[in-house]
């Protein structure tokens, strides 16, 4: 019987059903909204905090309290994916915690990040120490750059292509690139042109097509039809997939689930009853009792996109 939990999680969240690494268990290292973009497709809402100074933000030893807590309830994930609120990359002691993981769980690490630091050495070595990393290319030149990531002042396209040509030549991992396209600010001919010629250069294990299919910082921004992705899939080749929606497969996972545990979800990307069900191995029963609770608290509220209603923390 799988121990319950004593204090609320600050640092993890889910397991989460991810499209690209099925039940990830996320780590939070870095506070909301702190990053190097404000893209404009982002589930959190609009960058509150611009940086491209990395700094301590958590106590690494609490992170990995929390992380032997879940373990000894049982926890199954396929991934534990550094990730969360903001850039993790801009967190200090990110190659501290990727060791201490190590320590305590042969879970794959896998790292989701803009890539945008990845032009510094100490950047580099940090991600290093992951199986997977996953980083973004949503532009192949400083305009359509700007218009889609609205980047820190001090990061440009070159920075970003350069790190990523710099980091594939030293890393033995999985590099999976994403490509968030965002329907009539990245997808005429000629942009997509050169991301495929800077993908060329990169040289990623997988290249990852996505759009919006959650509410985003801007209102305007528009998602990209199935058909389209397949055909701009199939023009930057053959590493080249759509991400698709995530199924939870195999997983039958129970923990301890609360409307806090929801709420915590909730905290890091909106999402639909079924991710919620899905994330915590809930019934729909369960889950629409936590989402009624939260909701009567004025906690979270709901938002449609695309004919799906997505809850998210207030």
């Amino acid at each position: 019987m799988a121990k319950k939990t004593t204090q609320q999680s600050k640092y993890l969240y889910g397991p989460v059903p991810s499209r690209r690494l099925g039940l990830s268990l996320g780590v939070d290292i870095v506070p909301l909204k702190v990053c190097t973009l404000n893209c404009v497709y982002c589930q959190l809402g609009r960058t509150t905090q611009e940086s491209v100074e990395r700094r301590d933000f958590v106590a690494v030893d609490a992170v990995l309290a929390e992380l032997k807590e879940r373990l000894a309830q049982g926890l199954r994930a396929d991934y534990i994916t550094i990730s969360g609120s903001g850039e993790p990359t801009l967190n200090a002691r990110l190659g501290d915690l990727i060791d201490g993981i190590r320590a305590i769980t042969d879970i794959p690490i896998a790292i989701i990040t803009n890539g945008t630091l990845l032009y510094r050495q100490d950047v580099r070595a940090d991600c290093a120490k992951a199986d997977v990393v996953l980083p973004s290319l949503d532009a192949g030149d400083e305009q359509g750059f700007q218009r889609v990531n609205r980047p820190h002042k001090d990061i440009s396209i070159e920075k970003l292509i350069s790190g990523l040509c710099k980091f594939r030549q030293e890393f033995a991992g999985q590099l999976w690139l994403e490509v968030f396209l965002v329907e009539g600010l990245n997808t005429d001919a000629e942009q997509i042109a050169k991301i495929k010629a800077a993908i060329a250069v990169i040289r990623p294990d997988k290249v990852q097509l996505n759009t919006a299919v959650r509410p985003a910082a801007e209102p305007n921004v528009r998602s990209v039809d199935t058909e389209k992705l397949d055909a701009i899939a199939a023009g930057l080749g053959e590493n080249c997939e759509v991400v698709a929606d995530f199924s939870p497969g195999r997983h039958h996972q129970r923990l301890p689930s609360t409307a806090e545990s929801v709420l915590s979800m909730l905290k890091r990307r909106p999402c639909s009853l079924d991710d919620i069900c899905a994330g915590l191995g809930i019934d729909r029963n369960d889950a629409l009792k936590h989402i009624g609770h939260l909701q009567g608290q004025g906690r979270i509220s709901s938002e449609q996109k695309d004919q799906a209603t997505f809850f998210k923390a207030k």
